[in-house]
């Protein structure tokens, strides 16, 4: 596995005017290649780290896999220097992805929505429904979770550089927690994680993000079946439209005492 953090010089610069030469930590980025049965699907920027998760949450977010049986191995390439490009197969019985799916490509740590071909098709792609789960929360164990993001980001101290997903239970229990130089690649490592331990549909769940709620953290979430999604910054308006018509809380804003409920407000207790 790749280095998650690196060192690099840099020039520091003061209001003072003084200026002092020293090593920085970088959050890492390396690209991996996903192949299915061998054959290349496409190449992804990350930080390096839960790269099984990784590769998992994106196959369930892509509609190719829908629970842990449906992934029989996955495995590093020994043809490759370094552990940059990793392959699945799939069960008996599981269709490989769909060739629009594969891209040439190299896709950037901030593209999410990948392999679907329209914007309809990703409305329409709900394997679980999330508008009837009953989970209700309250706003102090909603304003509480992004400190708790925060305090478990370890890479984060290091760098300043890096996006966090947490999945949180209903009583505000952080559940899991992944970073990644990409919101989409956080937020995939995470379900990921959750389908690998049987865990879908994620009912009665909140995803807490570290940045802002798109359209395609969103699609994920709902592919996933989380009913809650709550980010420090502000959602899109194709997030609020999408998380309306799945029937899915989206919380925006989440900084302190104060939040906006952009849909979904019945699910908090007040």
């Amino acid at each position: 596995m790749g280095r998650i953090t690196v060192r690099r010089p840099v020039l520091r610069l003061s209001a003072s005017g003084a200026r002092v030469r020293r090593p920085d930590t970088l959050a890492a980025e390396e690209p991996l290649e996903i192949r299915v049965a061998g054959k290349p699907l496409t190449i992804t920027m990350r930080t390096p780290g839960h790269d099984f998760d990784l590769v998992a949450g994106f196959l369930a977010a892509e509609g190719v896999v829908g629970r842990a049986g449906d992934i029989a191995a996955m495995r590093y390439c020994a043809d490759t220097e370094e552990q940059n490009t990793l392959d699945v197969v799939l069960s008996p019985g599981v269709p490989p992805p769909d060739d629009s799916m594969t891209r040439a490509f190299t896709t950037t740590s901030a593209c999410g929505v990948c392999g679907k071909s329209s914007i309809e098709a990703l409305r329409a792609d709900r394997p679980y429904e999330v508008a009837g789960d009953p989970v209700r929360l309250t706003p102090d164990v909603l304003a509480a979770m992004p400190e708790r993001l925060r305090a478990a980001q370890r890479v984060f101290d290091r760098t300043g550089g890096l996006h966090a997903a947490g999945l949180f239970d209903a009583e505000g229990g952080l559940l899991a927690l992944r970073e990644d130089v990409g919101r989409h690649n956080a937020v995939d490592k995470v379900i990921g994680w959750a389908l690998r331990q049987g865990r879908l549909p994620l009912t009665g769940t909140v995803l807490m993000v570290s940045g802002r709620a798109s359209f395609e953290l969103t699609q994920k979430a709902m592919t996933a079946g989380v009913p809650v999604l709550a980010a420090v910054s502000a959602p899109s308006s194709l997030a609020v439209d999408l998380a309306e018509d799945a029937g899915m809380t989206l919380v925006g804003f989440l900084r302190g005492e104060t939040m906006n409920v952009y849909t979904g407000a019945e699910r908090i207790d007040l």
